[in-house]
């Protein structure tokens, strides 16, 4: 068993790696995978963490209303697109990731509920996809969907155009 020093200063044992293990043809030893650093962006986790949000039931959209306001307009503008990350704030380490997001969520439905499934999904979702620690997430209530209200997010019928 060879010991290695993880670049946060930890000792490893790896298994299978003999001390007198010969050099490959190519002269570097080790597994591959430490050969080099990987980071991973802030909008990475943004995105996965969004993503794992919104497939928890009871959530009815992510961001606060003013957010919610201008992605509106932006995803009706052509070329525009929905944003995952919107409600989302990722803060990334070498290690660990800290997230904050804002919900919406459905009338009727227990929100403290709502609240823990959508940080086990997301940190069940961002630590496997990245590797990361998730070390919090913060979850802000911004709003209630009511029954009789309109979504922000549906399309208003098309208006005839004047020629």
């Amino acid at each position: 068993m060879t010991e290695t020093t993880s670049s946060a200063g930890s000792t490893v044992s790896q298994p299978g790696q003999g001390a007198g293990k010969t050099l490959g043809s190519r002269g570097a030893s080790g597994d591959p995978a430490s050969r080099g650093k990987t980071t991973i962006a802030d909008g990475v986790v943004a995105k996965i963490a969004g993503m794992a949000a919104r497939e928890v039931e009871g959530v009815h959209a992510m961001g606060g209303g003013l957010s919610r306001t201008f992605g509106a307009v932006r995803d009706r503008v052509p070329g525009g697109s929905k944003s995952v990350t919107r409600g989302v704030k990722a803060e990334v380490g070498e290690v660990q990731a800290a997230l904050d997001l804002e919900i919406v969520v459905e009338y009727g439905v227990p929100i403290a509920d709502v609240a823990g499934e959508v940080r086990a999904s997301v940190i069940e979702s961002v630590e496997r996809m990245t590797g990361l620690e998730v070390v919090e997430v913060n979850i802000a209530v911004s709003d209630v969907k009511l029954p009789d209200e309109p979504d922000e997010d549906e399309e208003e019928p098309e208006q005839p155009r004047l020629r």
